[in-house]
């Protein structure tokens, strides 16, 4: 059985968090599993309901917040809802695994507030904004107004990054993978 502890990885929207977890959770199935969010926003083609997010009605997740049913939650955006259930993390504990948490920044302060004494918290930092804008628009999903709210949130998020216990720059998504694994490899054996 795990000793309950958390990892949470947030970055910016296009800073690369999500490709370092999913080579987290390929590389150590056995001792991580990925915490999967809540949300109201749409599931995109290729997302599935319970394996990349808990699609919900937004009266749906409003209950939920209603009965404290979420460690931590927010309208990230206008309208989209986003959070971690308490039932996710400890489904994930009973299992004797590590919760890998891929989060927003605001949602990560506030796990990390909750769990002080058992949560490592990595922000992962793009080059630059301007980057940033490049990837974004590379996925080819924004809109030229989400493409603009999504920069200027970037930017404004970028100035809690020394509120975390470890910023990873990844300006080359090898080396930040391989950066954020031994930062994961170390706390696990703490």
């Amino acid at each position: 059985m795990s000793s309950n502890k958390i990892i949470i990885i947030t970055a910016p929207s296009g800073a690369g968090k999500t490709s370092i977890v999913h080579y987290l959770l390929k590389k150590y199935p056995e001792k991580l599993s990925f915490s999967v969010s809540a949300t109201t926003r749409k599931a995109r083609e290729e997302e599935v309901n319970g394996r990349d997010y808990y699609f919900m009605r937004e009266d749906e997740f409003k209950t939920k917040i209603h009965n404290n049913e979420f460690v931590e939650w927010e309208m990230v955006y206008e309208g989209k809802y986003y959070g971690t259930l308490q039932s996710e993390i400890e489904r994930i504990w009973s299992t004797g695994k590590t919760p890998v948490l891929d989060i927003d920044v605001k949602g990560a302060l506030r796990i990390h507030e909750q769990y002080p004494d058992c949560s490592i918290s990595i922000f992962i930092q793009p080059p630059s904004v301007t980057e940033l804008k490049k990837r974004l628009e590379s996925r080819g999903t924004e809109t030229t107004e989400s493409l603009a709210a999504r920069v200027n949130k970037a930017a404004y998020e970028l100035s809690f990054k020394d509120h975390f216990n470890y910023t990873v720059i990844n300006s080359n998504l090898q080396n930040a993978c391989a950066e954020t694994e031994q930062l994961v490899n170390a706390y696990l054996r703490s």
